[in-house]
């Protein structure tokens, strides 16, 4: 079997490579050349898995890299996790983000559609699509309401995988992750933000850490888990778009308190509110319901939100400890 990722060497794209790798897969992945060779493979590296996969030139908005890429590789699965993907960047930035991750997912279909239209496609969807949430638990059939240019972009993105699936007949999903975490997130994000100001706290190195709005609730995941979920979404016999999340909610406080509990200290001590970090436009709470999910493929995520942030306290710790020697 042979696979196609975009945004690889992100998150998502690290972990997924090495569930696939660990499955037999030939891996490909789709790199920019603009991106920063020095760090391109940071995270591929870390889960040594870098040498095991063929990286390629491409670009979600150049189609006919995209195209190329599916007529002379011919994977039987591509995977379309590359976007602009940081909330807080969306509102600075909404025309790139648009361009990125809504055209660009577009962009993906359409190149399959014209050079390799068998092949599944699985699109990477998000929980920022429900945004004002219009229920309290969020499924595949709650109303949409994106609260920022990423939630609305990412809604786009999911419609028009909608679209080519029932108007081509394309093997088109789109998975609805709600927040997934791991030690590989990026240092922009909120868990992470908290796990790498916990590490420098307890070593001293910073004697604060800044946070935004400490009240906002998500249902928090471990990446590693969720990767599974997009493999079983192509393996099923009828495409189809599904929630996938621990279907529990805690605040950026909680997930503070776990970690610096984790380190033997107390949150309170060190969190400043920074007006700053505050979102235009707040997205209060988000909570999925995963029913469907564990319904049709067995899938229940096992990691606690405990176990997840003290990961990534001690990933981020040993980090520090590696560059200090």
């Amino acid at each position: 079997m042979k696979a196609l990722i975009t945004g690889v060497t992100g998150q998502d794209g690290a972990y997924l490579s090495q569930f696939l790798l660990n499955k037999g897969y030939h891996v490909t992945g789709m790199i920019r050349r603009s991106a920063s060779a020095d760090m391109l493979g940071e995270r591929l590296r870390w889960l040594g898995i870098l040498d095991e996969i063929e990286l390629l030139d491409g670009d979600l908005n150049d189609l006919s890299s995209l195209i190329r890429l599916m007529a002379d590789h011919k994977p039987d699965e591509v995977y379309n996790l590359a976007a602009q993907s940081f909330v807080a960047t969306s509102w600075q930035q909404p025309l790139l983000t648009g361009q990125v991750t809504g055209l660009g997912a577009v962009n993906v279909l359409e190149a399959l559609r014209i050079a390799h239209p068998q092949a599944r496609f699985y699109q990477a969807s998000s929980s920022e699509m429900f945004g004002k949430i219009r229920e309290p638990v969020q499924s595949e059939t709650t109303p949409f309401y994106p609260r920022s240019p990423y939630g609305a972009a990412k809604l786009y993105a999911h419609c028009m995988t909608v679209n080519y699936r029932e108007s081509f007949g394309m093997h088109a999903s789109s998975g609805i992750l709600f927040n997934h975490e791991s030690p590989l997130r990026g240092i922009e994000f909120v868990t992470r933000h908290i796990s790498d100001g916990v590490a420098r706290i307890k070593l001293g190195l910073a004697t604060e850490l800044p946070l935004g709005n400490l009240d906002a609730r998500r249902d928090w995941g471990h990446a590693k888990e969720y990767v599974q979920a997009m493999w079983l979404m192509l393996q099923q016999d009828t495409p189809d778009d599904y929630v996938i999340a621990t279907g529990r909610a805690a605040s950026v406080r909680e997930f503070a308190d776990l970690a610096f509990s984790h380190a033997g200290l107390r949150a309170a001590d060190y969190i400043k509110q920074d007006p700053a970090r505050l979102r235009p436009a707040e997205v209060d709470c988000l909570r999925g319901d995963f029913g469907k999910a564990e319904q049709k493929f067995g899938w229940r995520a096992q990691v606690t939100l405990d176990q997840l942030a003290a990961e990534m306290v001690e990933a981020d710790l040993a980090r520090y400890h590696k560059n200090s020697r």
